[in-house]
């Protein structure tokens, strides 16, 4: 009961914030409510990403990022709960999660970070959250806008060599994004440049990127415009944009992206919809005869209040994650949990 008190009463502070605060979006009534709300972190929160244990998936971990000039990583458990922190770090903003890069000729689980004020990424073994980078590997260098945001690895199923697409604060058209080719160098994490791409509005920003390994396709945010579609292996030399969506269905802001893999090939994309406080929810597979036509099925409001970032898989964790879990920030300095089954039932509720 006393966990379920917390909740209860952490639920309704964030919802007398929102109401509170003009600037801040009211938690919809009908909302999905979290199985699990981490502790809060010192700072701000801002996007997570899930490891999962390869010999024991309910000790699988979330690691988010406090973003602020004294910030760093934090690895949760599956409570929630605090397991470690990294060194600190210089605002970092978005993290994604990779197995198996060949450091010193053995196979590294990793997490990758944009640090914003040293204009670096910088990358960490997995579960020791320890820093395996020699200070940090410098981006968009040679260019005037660096200011690093966004960040999302592909791993390359033909020979499991893993990319970070890095996206920025503001950038030109044509070359928003940097794909960088991560790899060992003695005892550390290297990188180099083999691509330079993305179309850019020049409305907002572009923070919130995803990869689908499998079918090899990167989706990113172009705040307030819409979601755009490209081909994830650099190899390929193809630049051009597959898809534009969503460009009617948000309040303002598309933000995070999660995608839920049913099968191989099929399963759903999920995108923030901040200013609402819920997620976009389209299909991952496309439409019937168009893998590129993506239309809403679905929107599911969520507990998140103005959320950044997102993560989702579809593992079984345990007993509360059957179906994989659903993580999402949240303002409160903290990240909700939710058990996958409650996200797909209001997706069958609400299919267009």
């Amino acid at each position: 009961m006393k966990n379920k008190s917390i909740l209860a009463f952490l639920f309704l502070s964030l919802s007398f914030t929102a109401c509170k605060d003009d600037k801040l979006a009211p938690i919809q009534p009908n909302a999905v409510k979290p199985t699990t709300v981490t502790e809060a972190l010192p700072h701000d929160t801002d996007d997570p990403s899930i490891w999962i244990n390869p010999t024991d998936a309910t000790k699988s971990i979330i690691v988010g990022t406090d973003k602020d000039t004294d910030g760093g990583l934090y690895a949760f458990d599956l409570n929630g709960k605090i397991l470690k922190k990294s060194i600190v770090l210089q605002r970092p903003n978005n993290v994604d999660i990779a197995y198996g890069l060949i450091i010193d000729g053995k196979k590294v689980d990793i997490a990758v970070t944009t640090e914003r004020e040293t204009n670096k990424i910088r990358i960490f073994s997995l579960p020791d959250l320890e820093p395996i980078d020699n200070g940090g590997i410098p981006v968009f260098e040679g260019d005037a806008e660096r200011d690093p945001m966004g960040i999302s690895l592909y791993t390359r199923p033909s020979d499991q060599k893993i990319f970070a697409i890095v996206g920025r604060k503001t950038g030109p058209t044509g070359s928003y994004l940097w794909q960088y080719e991560l790899s060992g160098n003695g005892k550390f994490a290297a990188a180099k440049v083999v691509r330079k791409f993305g179309t850019y509005s020049g409305k907002k920003e572009i923070e919130a990127i995803a990869v689908d390994n499998e079918l090899g396709f990167v989706y990113y945010c172009d705040e307030q415009v819409g979601i755009r579609k490209y081909k994830a292996d650099p190899a390929l030399n193809d630049n051009k944009e597959l898809a534009f969506f969503g460009q009617k269905d948000f309040k303002a802001d598309h933000e995070g992206i999660a995608i839920y893999k049913k099968t191989d090939s099929t399963g759903y994309i999920l995108v923030s919809n901040q200013q609402a406080n819920s997620f976009m929810v389209y299909p991952r597979e496309g439409a019937k005869g168009n893998p590129n036509k993506h239309t809403l099925l679905a929107e599911v409001p969520t507990s998140t209040i103005e959320c950044d970032g997102a993560d989702v898989t579809s593992v079984n964790l345990g007993p509360k994650y059957k179906n994989g879990l659903f993580i999402a920030m949240s303002n409160g300095m903290t990240f909700h949990y939710y058990a996958w089954d409650l996200i797909q039932k209001r997706i069958d509720e609400g299919k267009k």
